[in-house]
């Protein structure tokens, strides 16, 4: 582990780097108010995030990442196009590694930029490759936009695109729901028996949960309506599955989902921005021959990625987590922007992971 003098100085390398390359330099405040970034993150960071209250102004948390304050500054008062760099201390509660720090410095760039979103994208990734030229490190991209378009075109209820769509970042979930919508998994007995009677609430017990009994009432309306829906059929299962399934060298992937595509006409926007995003990343030097790409990947992480998603790992050390990693995440900025929205990308570099050995 380098030490502290070691880690600063490298972030003072890696942030040059990207004030080199036309960043603004930004700071965000340690503590931040928690319930705004409590409903963004993703159940991982929820739930090893510090939370604390303050007398005045309620529960705070000490900062879990930066991408969210940042998009929170950019689209309260930030010009377009922009791009900016910070460097600071993030914090994670570590419940299942003793050995990994609660708090670590991150180095990020992030771009909003609508003029190119896919040149975007090859930019930030490029920047931060070349930041870590010399170590040996392994890349590995995905795309979280082809998931959400091939679900958004299934032939099914908007109620089961919806819960698709909501789960897509927790796998096991979405599988199991996606078996139970294609019928290759029966409804639960207990929701079976429920689902049967004329009026389920009719020997309810007394109500001691928050939701009332007009919510209950409405949630099983709704999973009566549901069971009684068609199934999705089997050629659209196999579709997902080969989709979920996808791991191959960039061009080989491109080929692939172009011809997924030609039986599931939804994933053409998309699998158009991935072909623009390898043509720009091209462009710009990097050897997309040898670049992974994972139709899969970034599905664990937190929740606001919405397109483009990328890591680099140290290639010796697998048990470590990613020494850098980023994406896209568009949605995030209208959530954030009170009707307005920019497509943005950004990444961030953990320079306590990087391996012996300066570039």
């Amino acid at each position: 582990m380098p030490t502290k003098a070691a880690i600063r100085a490298e972030a003072g390398r890696l942030q040059a780097l990207f004030q080199d390359a036309g960043a603004q330099v930004i700071e965000a405040d340690i503590l931040q108010p928690a319930e705004t970034l409590l409903d963004l993150y993703g159940e991982d960071i929820r739930a090893r995030a510090f939370v604390t209250h303050d007398p005045l102004a309620g529960e705070r948390m000490l900062r879990p990442d930066f991408t969210v304050p940042v998009v929170q500054m950019h689209m309260a008062d930030g010009a377009e196009p922009a791009r900016y760099t910070y460097s600071g201390v993030v914090f994670r509660q570590q419940e299942d590694s003793a050995t990994r720090a609660s708090e670590y410095v991150q180095v990020g760039y992030e771009v909003f930029d609508r003029t190119n979103p896919p040149a975007a994208d090859a930019e930030v990734f490029s920047l931060i490759s070349r930041a870590l030229e010399g170590y040996r490190l392994r890349a590995a991209t995905g795309d979280m936009g082809i998931l959400m378009a091939a679900v958004r075109g299934l032939d099914t209820s908007d109620r089961r695109k919806r819960a698709l769509l909501r789960h897509v970042w927790r796998p096991a979930r979405f599988r199991a729901l996606l078996d139970r919508y294609s019928g290759k998994a029966p409804v639960p007995e207990s929701r079976a028996r429920l689902l049967a009677e004329a009026d389920p609430m009719a020997r309810a017990t007394p109500l001691v949960g928050l939701r009332s009994a007009d919510e209950i009432a409405a949630r099983i309306e709704a999973l009566r309506q549901d069971s009684q829906d068609a199934p999705i059929s089997q050629g659209e299962t196999e579709l997902l599955d080969r989709i979920l399934g996808l791991s191959a060298k960039s061009p080989k992937a491109l080929a692939a989902l172009q011809e997924i595509a030609r039986d599931m006409p939804s994933l053409n926007q998309s699998v158009a921005t991935l072909a623009a995003r390898l043509e720009a990343l091209d462009g710009r030097g990097i050897d997309v021959g040898a670049l992974d790409f994972e139709a899969s990947y970034g599905r664990t992480s937190m929740e606001y990625y919405d397109g483009f998603v990328f890591g680099f790992y140290a290639e010796d050390r697998p048990d470590l987590p990613p020494v850098a990693t980023g994406g896209r995440y568009d949605a995030l900025t209208r959530v954030l922007g009170q009707g307005r929205s920019i497509p943005a990308v950004g990444g961030v570099i953990r320079p306590a992971l990087l391996p012996e050995g300066a570039p």
